[in-house]
């Protein structure tokens, strides 16, 4: 089959304005949309955003959509296992493959493009799976709110002429889990879960070591009721820590402030802060003029 272009990205628009505002008008639109498509390999993580995709392309193509996940030492404890179950529950035909972004040398020295290595690493594989099948596209998860962050892998995903239906359908973050409740999807409400190697700060290598010590760090604070957490690493194996700002007194409190300082040491770390700032996504890139 022959690969259909790629749209350029819709602009942004406030849900308030969309066309359809139900719940079930945007998931019908979503499904025709990947029905367009004919068939498709979704590249699977088991976010919200790329399992309501998945979801999408199983109602509308069954056996002709594909999920698949792509594994490295940069997914956190528990994702793969999560995609599987997801996969499963979904119905959809499910793919894992190994990647091997470290083996590029961009990727490893960790500019502020890193994760355009990585995404181009991903989609030549999902385009070699799609090509050996038989099927029409590779799509992505990406929504309408990601179009306001600096995301270099947008670029690799054009490169691939990889389509983006919630952005083609104008559906943002909001609405991807509102389909995902509507569709009773055990994530609708799961936090953001992005690459371990996004936590390491640009300049300092990505190493798979390095995002062994985030990973055992985040865990422990999720263990501890931290839903939504981040361990960033810095120059120094110094780990930055945020949280949601109102759990930031809770964790800075005796005893669990000592519990924390020697959990990280054993695991690697030489320091240990917390940002007094509160989680923020992406915050890595608010260095990005000072680094430009």
């Amino acid at each position: 089959m022959s690969q259909q272009p790629c749209l350029s990205p819709s602009p942004a628009v406030p849900a308030e304005t969309l066309p359809y505002k139900k719940t079930s008008d945007l998931a019908n639109r979503l499904l025709a949309t990947l029905a367009s498509y004919q068939s498709c390999v979704v590249a699977f993580s088991a976010g919200v955003d790329s399992t309501v995709v998945a979801a999408a392309a199983q109602r509308a193509l069954g056996s002709r959509a594909l999920a698949v996940t792509g594994t490295s030492a940069s997914l956190p404890a528990g994702e793969l296992d999560q995609a599987r179950e997801l996969a499963a529950r979904i119905g959809i035909r499910h793919q894992i493959i190994a990647t091997d972004e470290f083996n590029e040398a961009a990727y490893v020295q960790n500019a502020p493009d890193r994760c355009f290595h990585c995404k181009t690493e991903l989609y030549q594989r999902l385009e070699h799976i799609r090509l050996a099948q038989g099927l029409a596209v590779i799509v992505n998860g990406a929504n309408v709110d990601d179009l306001g962050d600096y995301r270099p892998g947008m670029q690799a995903a054009a490169n691939y002429h990889v389509r983006s239906p919630l952005v083609e359908c104008q559906i943002d973050k909001s609405g991807v889990r509102a389909i995902a409740e509507y569709w009773q999807l055990p994530i609708w409400d799961k936090p953001a879960a992005p690459c371990l190697s996004s936590r390491v700060a640009y300049g300092q290598a990505v190493t798979p070591e390095r995002l062994q010590m985030i990973d055992k760090g985040e865990a422990w604070l999720r263990e501890r009721g931290f839903r939504v957490a981040r361990v960033r690493y810095h120059a120094g194996d110094l780990a930055r820590i945020e949280v949601e700002s109102p759990q930031i007194a809770r964790l800075c409190a005796d005893p669990l402030r000592g519990e924390l300082e020697a959990a990280l040491r054993a695991f690697g770390w030489k320091y240990v802060t917390v940002d007094a700032a509160g989680f923020r996504s992406g915050s890595q890139n608010e260095l990005l003029p000072i680094l430009g």
